[in-house]
C-alpha cells in the first residue's frame, strides 16, 4: 500500500507483527489483471477511472512486501456454494470462500465482505 497511514493502527499492527504471515490471494492478482485489461479501452477514451496498475506490477509490490500469494484451490471454489448472497461480487466472494475454507483472517474495508464472518477485520 502506498499510503499506509490510512490503515487503522490495528491493522498496521497485524500487519508488521512479523509472526503472522501475510497472504495474498490469487484472486486479487487475477482481478486486478482484468480490470486493468478492461480499463484498457478506459483509457483509449481518456476516461479518469482507467486502472494503470498491472497484475504483474501488483505482483512485484506484495513480493517485494514479504506477502506469500494464496493459490486457488479446490476447496476454496467448493466453499462457494455454502456462501449466503452478501455480496455479489465474484471476486469477493472468492476471497470470502478462500479465507473461511483456509481458514484465515480477512482485511477488508468492504463491509459487505466483512459480515461473512467475525473473524473478518473490517475497517
Amino acid at each position: 500500500m502506498d499510503r499506509p497511514e490510512r490503515l487503522p493502527r490495528r491493522v498496521r499492527a497485524l500487519l508488521a507483527d512479523t509472526g503472522n504471515e501475510i497472504l495474498v490471494s490469487v484472486v486479487s492478482l487475477w482481478e486486478i489483471a482484468v480490470k486493468h485489461a478492461l480499463s484498457n479501452r478506459s483509457l483509449a477514451r481518456g476516461r479518469a477511472d482507467a486502472i494503470r496498475f498491472t497484475g504483474a506490477e501488483a505482483l512485484r509490490c506484495f513480493e517485494e512486501a514479504g506477502c506469500a500469494v494464496l493459490g486457488l484451490a479446490p476447496a476454496h471454489v467448493l466453499a462457494l456454494e455454502g456462501l449466503p448472497a452478501l455480496h455479489r461480487d465474484p471476486f469477493d466472494r472468492m476471497l470470502a470462500a478462500q479465507a473461511l475454507a483456509e481458514p484465515l483472517r480477512l482485511v477488508t474495508h468492504d463491509a459487505a465482505l466483512a459480515a461473512y464472518s467475525d473473524s473478518f477485520i473490517a475497517f
